[in-house]
């Protein structure tokens, strides 16, 4: 396939801009770059894909999600509004996930997925839990992701508040899909071991973990969201979350940690000599007031950074916005949180970390040999654009609704703004089907308590 008349974004280091450019695409991957003059000349018989002078950039990639928490859009929660975030996961989230069955688990990731492809976010961490459907959650959420085209990384999220069989039902989940992957890969799909936070962990739990798996298997937790985190990491081992986590051999190269809110500055260490990942998700944060961490300061020391959306809407470029603005806001200060370390996030440090888990080939650029994860965005600056000045017209101008087209690996997902791998009627009518039951089930669940 030949992609012409095309803008390019290309997301190298340093980023160019490209414009009446032309992409050749051959085994899913981008094989040649080039003027749209030069490779048509050179390729006369190859497929035409004309953008119409829209910009093709690298697919937008989520650092941390929840697909399980789709049906949570619309849900009332019975009783006085939770006053903090302990109370919003006693009272919504785990209760929630209780409450989910096979059926609602594969519905709730195509709902994220259809939202994923028509926001032009292609690949997705994301980070499960269903205690009472535990065993074969991650072939069922595989099962939609590969359906759906899109590229995901996936985990069972390990936690003792439902028990010790469902703690170690959930290991096993982890261990056996980290396996499955391991000697059946595909090409757009993999695996990391899920842990829930370790305010739910016991060290015994932590112990068990980090021996069902092989040397240097990364993992995904929460850390220090909320104080609580904190204070109870505290009360059990005499140590701070990271510490914590460092002693029973959790962290490293591969490992993700999300949030990072209450990190003291011996923590935010911890991780650059570790070489562990953070998330940000500013929406998420705001949402439950829980604070605003040191993202500057840890982007400062070195900790690799990235962007999630803790399962809100796959619309990465409202986190981009919600970054920008969210430091702003809490500091009284303008001059914080530039456009540069936004997209340091959302663009370099996210597309090394997708690299991690897709190392095969490079992910998140327009290079020769990168995958060709590619989105199409009608937008029409009416001041000039360039490499300098892109992260403020992203942030204050680059709509979802702007994406037109979405690819990856070289097949298309959406074109033209119509979906080709998965039909959205179909499916949102069915979750809508399956909402009130899910709805029921979960203010079951809370009565229990």
């Amino acid at each position: 396939m030949l992609i012409t008349n095309a803008t390019l974004i290309t997301w190298e280091t340093p980023n160019r801009v490209l414009t009446n450019y032309a992409l050749l695409i051959e085994g899913g991957k981008i094989k040649e770059i080039g003027s749209t003059k030069t490779l048509t000349k050179k390729h006369p018989k190859a497929k035409v894909t004309d953008a119409h002078g829209q910009y093709v950039m690298p697919g937008g990639i989520c650092a941390h999600t929840h697909f399980y928490g789709a049906f949570a859009r619309g849900m009332a929660i019975p009783g006085p509004a939770p006053k903090d975030f302990p109370e919003i996961l006693r009272k919504l989230w785990w209760p929630l996930d209780r409450s989910l069955d096979a059926e609602a688990i594969r519905y709730s990731a195509l709902v994220c997925l259809i939202d994923a492809i028509k926001h032009g976010t292609t690949t997705l961490i994301d980070h499960h839990a269903s205690p009472n459907a535990i065993e074969g959650s991650l072939d069922i959420i595989a099962d939609a992701v590969d359906k759906s085209g899109l590229r995901g990384v996936l985990c069972y999220e390990v936690t003792d508040r439902d028990g010790i069989d469902k703690a170690n039902a959930g290991i096993q989940e982890n261990a056996r899909f980290i396996k499955r992957l391991a000697s059946n890969p595909h090409p757009r799909l993999a695996a990391t071991f899920g842990l829930h936070a370790s305010l739910t962990l016991s060290g015994a739990t932590l112990q068990a973990c980090a021996s069902a798996v092989s040397e240097g298997t990364g993992f995904h937790i929460h850390a220090a969201e909320h104080e609580s985190d904190e204070y109870d990491s505290v009360q059990k081992s005499g140590m701070r979350v990271v510490d914590r986590l460092q002693k029973h051999g959790i962290l490293g190269p591969k490992t993700i940690t999300a949030h990072g809110v209450h990190f003291d500055a011996r923590e935010m260490e911890i991780l650059k000599e570790t070489e562990t990942w953070l998330t940000h998700q500013p929406r998420s944060n705001m949402n439950n007031s829980v604070g605003t961490a040191q993202i500057e300061s840890m982007l400062r020391l070195g900790v690799k950074v990235c962007l999630g959306n803790d399962g809100f809407n796959n619309a990465m470029w409202d986190d981009w916005k919600a970054a920008y603005l969210l430091h702003k806001a809490e500091h009284r200060d303008p001059r914080r949180m530039d456009g540069y370390a936004v997209q340091q996030m959302a663009v370099y440090h996210n597309s090394a970390l997708a690299h991690v888990f897709f190392p095969n080939a490079p992910i998140g650029q327009i290079i020769p040999d990168a995958v060709a994860d590619l989105i199409f965005v009608d937008y029409h600056p009416y001041t000039p654009l360039t490499d300098g000045n892109l992260p403020w017209h992203i942030i204050f101008g680059f709509q979802q609704s702007m994406v037109t087209s979405v690819m990856v690996a070289g097949k298309f997902l959406m074109k033209d703004r119509e979906l080709l791998t998965l039909d959205e009627e179909e499916i949102t009518a069915r979750a809508r089907e399956i909402a009130p039951r899910i709805w029921k089930r979960y203010e079951e669940e809370l009565s229990k308590g």
